[in-house]
């Protein structure tokens, strides 16, 4: 017997382990796991121009042991490595990913001005990984073509890139875990602090707060679906509060997949001006490329922002663990390291003065970058070389693609299957123009209402847990969902990728959840 009461105290994610055992334990249906975010799409030229680009960097390995047979290469030393490049262009030219490649060249140095040498040298040793990560933060040119991306993507706007130094990371989680070890180590954060989160959120946002280390207390900046998820400014005034150190917010929001809208923005920006020039913000934009119009608090907000972003959801690219974390060079962060107390200035001087004779001129994000290693091993940070070629690739792909095709059928795809979940379902799709779709929150109670009447959504309520009725669906259909309360969310929803299932599944789904739901009208009619 299930202890639903226990499995409430599970976060969403473990939570699912248990509803998909539940999902498949009847063979007489098929189980879908709709819970789950990772994309079944994924950009592919990106990935064939990176083992085109692999082969031909191996090539120029071995000229330099080419007298030898035993599968020996050298460092690849750049001279008439552009000619030779031409050459391989040439000779694969029907290949679509070796135009790519060769149509990278010629952007990166016309369109974003940057030394075409450079380039293909750092491309070809970064895929060989024959070399440390130097600068450890990241590759000089690859930092460059990734910040015009970002800024292209979150603002939608390539200006003023020098303004912004980028960290590559192991994707969004590791820039989340490095971001909140370098707050506390620094003591910008301190335990029983007030951090404010935007709410309903990716779940470890609720937890790692929470956690001894860091010991934070939480305030709630809440978003209502009768508010079409956007905070109210009722909400928002609460970061007017000094004692609040840091605002968390993911932007499109997770679980309800809400972009935040004009007024939402205006006014962070405008408290940020006149009341809270101290705040940090950390905001999580991994579904910004999904949006229409996208524009982040990054750009709102620049000098008090730290951007994630992380390439994992719109390339389809979860296992190459490729992640951003991005900060303007003038930023709040280090003013207020500056204006630390002497006392705490002295610890952190004994804490980095291996890796630098004057502390006080570490950038915070040369303190992340140190604290990603703990300090000591400082020389040996940095994500490998190949996964910054990479993201490079993806990055250059984004760019190149001035029309967004590629984005353009994504949101499509996604949007498609949203239609079609809905309509068998049998209930309207939720109309809002700043809606990402990338999720969708399927709330129980409207559901029952839109499909019976309100006293049918009342007797579920009355006669079933919120947890309940997520294995009662995960057995009696096989269709897994997270429960959105697991994110913060006051409603009994829960949460559907419109990612990672084919068109056909969700028009399962939304036959299965319509056919379970008439079968409990039945039972509360009778009752």
């Amino acid at each position: 017997m299930t202890d639903l009461k226990k499995l409430a105290q599970l976060s969403p994610f473990e939570l699912k382990d248990e509803l998909i055992q539940h999902a498949s334990s009847d063979k007489n249906h098929t189980m879908l796991n709709a819970g789950r975010g990772n994309p079944n799409f994924l950009a592919t030229l990106p990935r064939r121009a990176f083992f085109q680009l692999g082969l031909f960097a191996t090539s120029e390995s071995e000229l330099s042991y080419s007298y030898m047979k035993q599968d020996i290469g050298g460092i690849p030393d750049g001279e008439g490595m552009m000619d030779r490049f031409e050459r391989f262009t040439n000779e694969n030219g029907h290949l679509p990913e070796v135009n790519f490649l060769r149509s990278t060249i010629s952007y990166v140095k016309d369109q974003l001005g940057l030394s075409a040498q450079g380039y293909l040298q750092e491309l070809v040793e970064g895929i060989l990984g024959c070399n440390y990560p130097v600068p450890s933060r990241m590759l000089k040119i690859s930092e460059q073509i990734v910040r015009h991306y970002l800024l292209r993507e979150m603002s939608g706007s390539d200006a003023s890139t020098d303004d912004i130094e980028v960290f590559a990371v192991e994707g969004g989680t590791a820039a989340m875990a490095y971001i909140f070890d370098s707050l506390k180590e620094n003591n910008l954060v301190k335990k029983g602090d007030k951090v404010a989160i935007g709410m309903p959120v990716f779940t470890p946002y609720i937890e790692i707060p929470e956690l001894e280390e860091y010991g934070l207390e939480i305030v709630e900046i809440n978003s209502y679906a009768e508010n079409n998820w956007q905070y109210t400014d009722a909400e928002l005034e609460k970061l007017k509060d000094p004692a609040i150190k840091v605002f968390f917010c993911v932007n499109p929001s997770n679980p309800a997949s809400v972009r935040l809208d004009e007024r939402c923005l205006d006014t962070i920006k405008s408290i940020v001006d006149n009341d809270r020039k101290d705040l940090i913000i950390l905001t999580d934009d991994v579904y910004g490329t999904f949006a229409d119009d996208f524009i982040s608090l990054f750009a709102v907000c620049p000098q008090n922002t730290i951007l994630v972003y992380s390439f994992s959801k719109y390339f389809g690219a979860t296992g190459w663990r490729l992640g951003t974390i991005a900060i303007h060079k003038d930023n709040v962060l280090d003013e207020k390291l500056k204006n630390l107390p002497a006392e705490t200035k002295e610890q952190l001087n004994r804490r980095y003065n291996s890796i630098i004779t004057n502390v006080e001129e570490l950038h915070f994000i040369d303190r992340l970058v140190a604290d990603s290693r703990a300090v000591a091993l400082n020389h040996t940070a940095g994500l490998s070389l190949p996964q910054q070629i990479q993201m490079v690739m993806f990055s250059l792909f984004a760019l190149m693609d001035e029309d967004d095709l590629y984005k353009n059928v994504l949101k499509k795809v996604i949007r498609k299957r949203q239609c079609t979940l809905y309509r068998e379902l049998g209930v309207s799709i939720p109309q809002d123009p700043y809606s990402v779709d990338y999720y969708t929150l399927l709330d129980l109670e409207s559901i029952a209402t839109e499909l019976f009447d309100s006293d049918f959504a009342q007797w579920l309520r009355n006669n079933f847990s919120h947890n309940e009725l997520f294995f009662r669906i995960a057995s009696e259909t096989g269709i897994v969902l997270l429960p959105g309360k697991g994110f913060g969310s006051q409603h009994p929803s829960g949460r559907v990728s419109l990612a990672n299932l084919n068109e056909y599944q969700y028009a399962q789904i939304g036959r299965m959840l319509k056919k379970m739901a008439s079968e409990y009208y039945l039972l509360y009619k009778k009752s």
